[in-house]
């Protein structure tokens, strides 16, 4: 990798707080890029337009998904651009190259109903068997369901933040940003039957692994969430933690949530972002319209 790269994913990680997978993929990014660039007798950093355009072609040529192709493209941008912030060019020539077309996609979520199902088959088994597991299975659902967290702010929340009768916590997300997020009581009291169960422990972690000093793995949660799935009836397919995210937020603007506050709870930092539930929303009511409006359909059944 060039010094030039290297310098860049620095940046990234000092003054950007981008987590460790994200400097992973950018820089894979880059070595990709910078093989193109050497078949065509260049170098990373003295790339102009045309071979940037030549590179995103061969990778829709590969078959590369869009999003994939964007992310590349993304990378490309920011890397150029800070070679031009630090005097090593004087352009940015991915600058004016286009974005590829995403295609739309809503976010998948739960009916309420379902979301009940999930909480009430985290119950330990009569013989007290496997207990902890889910306790876990509880504490977890209950906390993303009702604050709509990233499994990995969940999964790093620290024992010590869930302080007595808390009724918020402190939670860090994507680039170190800090939020506050309520806890409901349900949580809560979730949470502190965990942390009574796993006193002798001693983690720093409200949610530790098998080794007390390290928390639960996104893996381990999985294996979690896939067996609470399979007792409440659901395809385990349809669940993840992003789904139980995506449930709170469409559930929330359901019942009247205003859009900045979710975006604020979310921990967007675009309102763009979250806008997406909008639209999820808007489908339902068109549906909605179509079905029991008296005027949505003629006589033939055919909407107007």
């Amino acid at each position: 990798m060039s010094a030039q790269a290297e310098a860049f994913l620095e940046m990234l990680a000092a003054e950007r707080g981008a987590a460790a997978n994200t400097l992973k993929a950018y820089g894979r990014d880059l070595d990709d890029f910078a093989a193109h660039a050497r078949q065509a007798g260049r170098s990373l950093h003295d790339a102009d337009s045309a071979l940037l355009r030549d590179y995103m072609g061969s990778l829709a040529r590969a078959g590369l998904s869009p999003r994939t192709q964007a992310r590349r493209l993304s990378c490309l941008k920011q890397f150029h651009l800070f070679l031009a912030r630090e005097g090593v060019r004087q352009d940015n020539p991915a600058e004016l190259l286009d974005t590829p077309r995403l295609p739309a996609t809503l976010p998948r979520f739960l009916t309420e109903d379902e979301v009940d199902a999930l909480l009430a088959a985290c119950v330990p088994p009569p013989d007290g068997g496997a207990a902890r597991r889910w306790l876990v299975a509880r504490a977890a659902l209950e906390m993303l369901y009702a604050s709509g967290l990233r499994i990995s702010e969940l999964l790093a929340l620290p024992r010590r933040g869930l302080g007595r009768d808390a009724q918020m916590l402190m939670v860090r997300g994507k680039g170190g940003r800090e939020r506050l997020v309520p806890l409901s009581a349900a949580a809560r009291a979730a949470a502190e039957a965990l942390i009574a169960h796993d006193g002798p422990r001693r983690s720093p972690y409200l949610f530790p692994g098998r080794a007390p000093d390290r928390p639960l793995t996104r893996q381990g949660f999985d294996r979690i969430l896939h067996d609470v799935a399979l007792r409440a009836g659901l395809d385990p397919a349809r669940l993840s933690p992003h789904v139980l995210r995506h449930s709170f937020a469409t559930h929330m603007l359901a019942r009247g949530a205003d859009l900045r506050a979710l975006q604020v709870l979310l921990g967007h930092a675009d309102i763009a972002t979250t806008q997406i539930y909008t639209h999820v929303l808007a489908e339902r009511l068109r549906q909605a319209v179509e079905a029991y409006h008296p005027l949505a359909r003629g006589g033939d059944g055919e909407t107007r």
